[in-house]
């Protein structure tokens, strides 16, 4: 026993003064450690300085409660228990916080939350409460500051600015251009903060300051127009409202810069609404459909193995390809010229042109291709671009059909704004621009990065080539297919575009036909400053499923939209004279005008956004209620009814 006695004595001996230095280094480290304060992201916002993102402080306030002497926490606990009463807005009764607070000193609680997920202002507040401005020594208050990523336009073009989430296995989702720019510029430099545990998981910062302060990062600002984004998703989504489609996606362009101006992408949910669902526009390749014909053409025509005039026999509309039969809408179109082929989008006429032409040479309609960058991604910032897939000779998926399909937008996969991209080209005198997002990114006023046009082809054809197809472009509009979008006052050009879906297996596709509907092109058809391609997915077919009639009128709409809110403006000489008639007209005018301005107008089948509007901007102030969102389905005022100052009207929308 006395040997035994003398080996416990000798080892506490060598464990306090031999060994102390290590295992005290070692406790402390694993009671005290460094841990990451996430520095603020960078804004996001628009060309003209709107905020699209923005991350928003948030805290957690705690307290030691063992912390305070017993003198300090008796003469404060009365004080911080009112305080709490006032902010909490009087939920509960003051003795129910001093209580609470009691028990968690008597518990040996030293981690007790007071306040969670509170804004700045309210911390500020806070920490000047009775006993909490004592600070962590005498006081015992523990601040936890989070961010949280903010929105200010809601749902309009989330999934194009995008966010950063990190999931419970460390793994990142980093979509649109705050996922894309994130890493680079917008996450800054984590600080430092030291905190020591003090049991079940826990950790308390030893001090209401950080070790090493975090670095705000940089703020990117995006090309994106937020009226013209307004405009798009508004117009796209009361197409796929009234056409119960699945998804689609509109862009728009500056034809010069290859600035995006506009893109939305909406899904449907489950319960029949839409919302930014994934970015269709950037990842989603496809069959193009009959938007291909124009490349299909502009191939031949820059080959010269034809002219406009032409002459493809379309048949009766029915035509066989190495066994497959091709067919044109109705009984087709007989004899006409190749200008008209595309103008009436004949699938018979463009197979007949590039299998005539090409078939012993495919390669060379292929190199065609590749020359405008058609097989390849146009590279832009955003994560997550669809990959383009054009058949060549000796792949799975080449046969003898695959020229004659290629030719009409079949056999091949592009995105949105790929084809976007190369009608831009077209609109812009044969120069192909990359898409851009971003304008520049900056540090309070100092540019840190400017991001100019980048050119991936110089000059796609020639100047007749390109003439020519400008003109079937217009004529698209006037007379072709488009027809329906043409407009005596504001001129369009483009090319419609319908292709079948999930056709592999026929009789299940003749059972639940499903179609992509599109429209790609460029406004004013003389001279263009945007570009604008719609892709609508699987509309409803008892509705209708043809591009000219389902994505042909978010096109339009948009084009008067933007040159209606945004027109261009001429300034001309004063005319200075004075005509009693006119000013007669006039006086006469602008009493209907401010008549009709008290008048209650009809509002319903407008989007909600866009009554909203209309009557908060009426002669008298009213007052707008809306319940539900997408289109207004009934109002509670009638229409023609005489308004009353600070009336109230109810919007019901579905």
């Amino acid at each position: 026993m006395l040997v035994f006695a003398f080996a416990v004595v000798f080892k506490l001996v060598s464990i306090q003064f031999v060994q102390g230095e290590k295992y005290r280094a070692l406790a402390d480290k694993r009671t005290l450690e460094n841990f990451d304060i996430p520095a603020n992201r960078g804004n996001v916002y628009s060309a003209d300085g709107s905020l699209l993102a923005t991350s928003i402080p948030k805290y957690d306030i705690r307290i030691d409660a063992i912390q305070a002497k017993d003198a300090t926490f008796e003469k404060y606990i009365g004080a911080l228990a009112d305080s709490l009463y006032l902010f909490k807005k009087k939920q509960k009764p003051v003795s129910y916080y001093k209580n609470v607070i009691r028990r968690a000193r008597k518990n040996k609680n030293r981690y007790f939350l007071l306040a969670r997920n509170i804004s700045y202002s309210d911390y500020t507040r806070m920490r000047n409460f009775p006993l909490l401005n004592l600070g962590a020594i005498k006081g015992g208050l523990i601040v936890e500051q989070t961010t949280r990523r903010e929105h200010p336009m809601g749902g309009v073009a989330e999934r194009t600015i995008g966010y950063e989430r990190q999931d419970e296995n460390g793994n990142f989702t980093r979509p649109g251009i705050d996922g894309a720019f994130g890493v680079k510029y917008l996450q800054g430099t984590n600080g430092k903060r030291l905190k020591q545990k003090i049991g079940n998981g826990q950790w308390k910062p030893i001090a209401d300051f950080d070790q090493v302060e975090p670095q705000d990062g940089y703020d990117v600002y995006t090309t994106i127009d937020v009226n013209i984004q307004d405009i798009a998703h508004h117009s796209l989504l009361k197409q796929l409202e009234y056409y119960k489609a699945d998804h689609g996606c509109v862009v728009v362009m500056d034809v010069k810069t290859g600035e995006i101006k506009a893109i939305s992408n909406l899904g449907r949910n489950k319960k029949g609404g839409y919302y930014e669902r994934l970015n269709y526009a950037v990842g989603e390749s496809q069959e193009p459909g009959s938007t291909f014909k124009v490349m299909a053409m502009m191939a031949a025509l820059e080959d010269k193995v034809i002219d406009t005039s032409t002459v493809v026999d379309t048949k009766k509309g029915r035509k066989s390809f190495y066994g497959r039969v091709i067919t044109d809408s109705g009984s087709g179109y007989g004899e006409i010229s190749a200008a008209r082929a595309l103008e009436v989008s004949s699938n018979i006429g463009l197979a007949t042109i590039i299998d005539d032409h090409y078939a012993k040479q495919p390669e060379k309609f292929l190199d065609r291709l590749s020359s405008w960058r058609l097989d390849q991604p146009l590279g832009v910032a955003i994560i997550g671009e669809g990959k383009p897939d054009i058949p060549k000779p000796g792949a799975s998926n080449w046969s003898r059909n695959a020229l004659p399909s290629m030719a009409y937008g079949y056999n091949l996969r592009m995105t949105p704004l790929q084809i976007l991209a190369f009608y831009n080209a077209i609109a812009n005198d044969g120069e192909l621009i990359k898409p851009r997002f971003l304008k520049s990114v900056k540090s309070f006023d100092k540019n840190i990065e400017v991001f100019k046009k980048e050119v991936l082809v110089g000059k796609i054809c020639s100047n007749e080539t390109l003439a020519e197809v400008q003109d079937m472009l217009k004529n698209v509009v006037i007379r072709g297919t488009g027809r329906r979008m043409y407009s005596e006052t504001f001129s369009m050009a483009g090319k419609t575009g319908t292709a079948r879906t999930d056709y592999a297996d026929y009789e299940k596709w003749r059972k639940e036909r499903k179609y992509v509907s599109s429209f790609a092109g460029y406004f004013p058809a003389d001279n263009p400053k945007y570009s604008c391609i719609v892709v609508i997915h699987q509309p409803s077919t008892k509705v209708g499923f043809y591009g000219a009639d389902v994505s042909g009128p978010v096109f339009k709409r948009i084009a008067q939209k933007i040159y209606t809110d945004t027109p261009i403006i001429d300034e001309v000489e004063t005319l200075d004279f004075k005509d009693n008639l006119v000013n007669e007209d006039y006086e006469i005018y602008y009493e209907n005008a401010r008549k009709y301005k008290e008048l209650m107008p009809s509002v319903i089948g407008m989007p909600a956004m866009d009554a909203i509007a209309l009557l908060e901007n009426l002669h008298i102030d009213v007052r707008v209620k809306l319940t539900g969102s997408g289109v207004v389905k009934k109002q509670s005022v009638e229409k023609h009814q005489k308004l009353q100052t600070n009336q109230t009207i109810v919007l019901e929308a579905s």
